[in-house]
């Protein structure tokens, strides 16, 4: 089972303003509830949520459908207006998801191309929205060469860009900086194969 984001709170009228009538009718007849309510991801899908109380269990599929903490009744629908009041200082507390980035080679060096070039601006930027980031640079190669030449070149990769995004005014809490040579494939290739898509550096911003 898939489980996606979730909120609880604690509301002393648990069903108010409610689409379902029914279930309005039954929370308000229990008193003050909690309640939880399942919302999407960040990257627009939904997983699952399954609520078990003294009272019940249910499941919760649909984003922006609540249950009561205590399964006393099926999900509903939860007006957004309900949930920014309800959640808003906790959806607002949130810290901000680790974002990737890939930057792709010419050839067997360490010139990155035009549009890899283009997105350093763009890293920078999400590096600036967070109070304390903490970033990290991983080398890659294809599997032209030997292993152990490709590994060194994958970590002269990583460290041109992290010098590169430092000479650009990278200000980093925590900056890491690594190879993974050609043991590590973003496309699965033989070996002596010049795959332009392996020759990389991941960029991860936390």
């Amino acid at each position: 089972m898939h489980f996606s984001s979730f909120f609880t709170v604690d509301r002393k009228q648990f069903g108010r303003g409610l689409l379902a009538g029914l279930l309005a009718l039954a929370l308000s007849a229990c008193g003050g509830k909690s309640y939880v309510v399942l919302l999407e991801n960040p990257d627009g899908s939904t997983g699952q949520i399954l609520v078990k109380g003294a009272k019940g269990e249910q499941s919760v599929s649909v984003a922006g459908q609540g249950v009561p903490n205590d399964g006393s009744a099926p999900p509903a629908a939860i007006p957004r207006e309900q949930i920014e009041r309800d959640f808003g200082a906790a959806l607002a507390a949130q810290p901000k998801l680790p974002v990737r980035f890939l930057l792709y080679f010419q050839s067997a060096g360490v010139a990155l191309t035009g549009e890899s070039q283009a997105l350093l601006p763009k890293i920078l930027d999400e590096v600036g929205q967070r109070p304390a980031p903490d970033v990290s640079v991983i080398g890659h190669t294809d599997t032209v060469g030997k292993a152990e030449m490709n590994e060194a070149l994958a970590l002269k990769r990583a460290e041109a860009i992290a010098t590169l995004l430092k000479d650009k005014g990278l200000k980093v809490h925590a900056l890491s900086v690594e190879s993974h040579g050609e043991r590590n494939l973003l496309v699965a290739t033989p070996d002596e194969t010049a795959e332009p898509r392996n020759r990389r550096v991941e960029i991860s911003v936390r």
